[in-house]
């Protein structure tokens, strides 16, 4: 789905239900944006941003249809709260662009050009890439679509390269193989926080017999359904009655099984140390471009794109790159962003943990690395994750004199070796070794 040029609405979320959601958390701000420091001014902004709210993919849909039906096959309902399923209809697609998503996109567009319109002139356009899967594409035409109208059609961004996913992509982490995944972790905890409210909704719908992976698709239900009944032109949006059969604590046990699956996925703790690899090309296209250097590479990168100017331009000032979270959860590891102390537990979560998947990459959450030069002389790196300026402890002390959160540029390039050796010999690991011995 794509807007065409809809009003710039102001958003409106009841927070503490919604940013509860895990990865179908809506966009939100997690702080509210500092400017650069004083004596700084901004020289390039390069930005990274999940698609917008999208309906459930064809695998989280099964679960979901087949709960439904089951709650929609009992006899009486024993809870009020069930009496809405007899009038309910499914009528939710498979994977594309709800409208709200759609908007979130538009109105990110909108905001970059407020904040940051003074770097762009007709010869300067902000640069657009997007990987080749159709909600990010639209998800990136509504940002540029936001971002024109927001400078009153006076800078009209094309959407300039979209990367197959099929081939060498570094907005999509389909290239590691031998990569594992984030099920035996997530299903230890579903089996944990699951089963009492399994018991409890079989109770208000006697006979209805859900599973526990059937409950929480029914909690992603609340998060899809709220979305996809979201209208553009409403103020104010109403939760999805699917929302009302859970608790706060099923919501917030729900919100761990999704920061379990991402840091487990492509994250810190992915199976054989192979998540954070997984976005090593996207961060040497971003040294590239904050160094105005050729991109030095061998792992996901589109080598024939990346060496063309005018597929991979090196002197423009705003970047925006559209992909999808699990990519985006490889690249921040990547660069050594939301380090814990110690791996998620799987039976007990962390009330102190900073990895929490509704503040990293919610429906439209968006990383921004803003380059700064300074009265010093010198230039400087500052990144922001849905406008929280992250600490940058890997490199930041020669940047405090300009505030927490900022790091030389010369000291930024040097912390990330991880990305500079093509993953540490990680990149080599993803890929299954032929024995050719009978």
């Amino acid at each position: 789905m794509q807007l065409k040029d809809p009003l710039i609405l102001e958003s409106h979320y009841d927070l503490d239900i919604r940013k509860s959601w895990g990865a179908y958390s809506p966009f939100y701000s997690v702080q509210e944006y500092i400017p650069p420091p004083d004596g700084c001014e901004l020289t390039q902004v390069n930005i990274l941003q999940r698609h917008g709210a999208r309906f459930p993919t064809f695998g989280a849909s099964i679960n979901i249809v087949s709960a439904v039906r089951k709650l929609q096959s009992v006899d009486e309902y024993a809870h009020p709260a069930m009496e809405f399923l007899s009038s309910f209809v499914y009528t939710l697609g498979i994977n594309d662009l709800v409208p709200s998503g759609a908007l979130q996109s538009y109105q990110a567009g909108a905001t970059v050009f407020e904040r940051y319109g003074d770097l762009v002139n007709a010869d300067n356009l902000p640069f657009v890439r997007a990987s080749s899967g159709v909600r990010v594409v639209d998800s990136a035409n509504n940002w540029t679509a936001g971002f024109s109208a927001a400078s009153h059609h006076k800078y009209n961004p094309p959407l300039s390269v979209i990367l197959s996913e099929e081939g060498n992509d570094t907005l999509e982490n389909h290239m590691c193989p031998n990569a594992g995944t984030s099920a035996a972790q997530t299903a230890e905890w579903l089996a944990i926080y699951a089963p009492p409210i399994t018991a409890r909704l079989n109770s208000w719908a006697p006979g209805a017999n859900l599973t526990d992976p059937e409950t929480s698709a029914l909690i992603s239900l609340c998060a899809f359904h709220t979305a996809a009944s979201a209208s553009p032109s409403a103020k104010l949006n109403a939760l999805s009655p699917f929302c009302a059969l859970f608790t706060p604590s099923d919501f917030a046990s729900f919100d761990y099984y999704y920061d379990l699956d991402k840091y487990y996925n492509t994250g810190y703790g992915a199976p054989r140390g192979l998540g954070r690899v997984q976005g090593v090309g996207y961060v040497n296209e971003l040294l590239a471009r904050l160094t105005r250097s050729p991109v030095r590479d061998e792992t996901q990168t589109n080598r024939t794109l990346d060496a063309d100017p005018v597929t991979f331009p090196l002197n423009r000032t705003i970047y925006a790159d559209f992909s999808h979270d699990n990519t985006m959860v490889a690249i921040f590891g990547a660069l050594g962003l939301f380090r814990q102390p110690r791996a998620l537990s799987t039976t007990q979560p962390d009330a102190q943990r900073t990895w929490r998947t509704h503040e990293m990459v919610p429906f439209s959450g968006r990383m921004v690395v803003e380059k700064l030069a300074c009265e010093d002389g010198g230039e400087y790196v500052r990144i922001l994750v849905n406008d929280a300026l992250q600490p940058l402890s890997f490199c930041a002390s020669e940047g405090d004199r300009f505030g927490v959160g900022s790091c030389t540029l010369s000291a930024f390039i040097e912390s990330q070796s991880y990305a500079r050796s093509n993953g540490g010999g990680d990149w080599e690991r993803c890929f299954p070794r032929l024995n050719f011995n009978n």
